[in-house]
């Protein structure tokens, strides 16, 4: 798995966890949402500064980012779509 994939694996797993749609990572992290889905998809390049950006929202040191999924680990399930119903 190369580098990117490596990223975009990651940081949909860590997104994922904490219950956060790439709009709303996209929107704290200061960049446009598209950006973060090819982020995802390993087809963008980012930068250390980006990865730093993305992992400080997500609360995790950016060498997280990083880490080589396990082999055969199935790959993150999206979240469900659409918006969430409003509380009270």
């Amino acid at each position: 798995m190369n580098v990117r994939k490596i990223i975009g694996w990651n940081l949909r797993k860590l997104r994922a966890e904490q219950g956060l749609s790439q709009e709303r990572l996209a929107l704290a992290a200061e960049v446009d949402r598209s950006y973060v889905g090819r982020i995802e998809r390993g087809s963008e390049n980012v930068t250390i500064d980006m990865l730093n950006a993305l992992a400080t929202v997500l609360g995790v040191p950016a060498a997280a980012l990083l880490i080589e999924p396990a082999k055969g680990a199935r790959p993150p399930l999206p979240l469900s779509s659409g918006r969430k119903p409003r509380k009270g």
